[in-house]
């Protein structure tokens, strides 16, 4: 199994780590060739602004929305997958939407269809959903935002689960990728 992590900007070397700590091989992912053979593909935390340049800049925007395989997004990854970003998934993602950086913190969240207790949840800078279609079913919420949510093969988290040591949300998108 291939998996992709796009990497332009941000968070995605935590990303590769914890995937390879779980036995599977991670291409790093800058340009459109790059997609070629994954199983599934990681966008990871970040800046959105800067990674939407990136993204412009590689000719990655068409080549990403027709990607057809599991996509697990995470923080500005939620941001990227939205409808006014990359249009992949049907959510309105709020940037910043519990504060800035000062205002990061860690929660306990429950995750629909992740068995096990809570996962401990690094939140910097993190958007939610503030919006929703009805294809998408939204997994998990803090303080009553949703912060998590599923459409198709896809994956969407307002947090950094990279950061932790539970990888549990890594061996499900895993699982989705060996899956197919």
């Amino acid at each position: 199994m291939l998996i992709g992590v796009l990497a332009l900007q941000g968070g995605f070397a935590a990303h590769v780590r914890m995937l390879r700590g779980l036995g599977a091989d991670v291409r790093e992912v800058r340009v459109a060739a790059d997609l070629e053979g994954l199983d599934g593909l990681v966008i990871p935390g970040g800046e959105s602004t800067t990674m939407t340049l990136g993204i412009e800049r590689e000719g990655l925007a068409e080549p990403l929305r027709s990607f057809g395989r599991p996509v697990f997004g995470t923080c500005a990854g939620l941001i990227m997958l939205d409808r006014e970003h990359l249009g992949m998934m049907d959510i309105e993602a709020r940037r910043n939407a519990f504060g800035r950086q000062v205002r990061s913190f860690e929660a306990d969240v429950e995750i629909s269809g992740v068995g096990g207790p809570p996962l401990r949840a690094v939140f910097i800078r993190a958007p939610w959903i503030a919006d929703h279609g009805d294809d998408v079913e939204i997994v998990a919420e803090v303080d009553g935002h949703s912060v998590a949510a599923r459409q198709g093969e896809m994956l969407a988290v307002a947090f950094h689960p990279e950061l932790g040591t539970d990888t549990r949300l890594h061996e499900r998108f895993l699982a989705a990728c060996n899956g197919r």
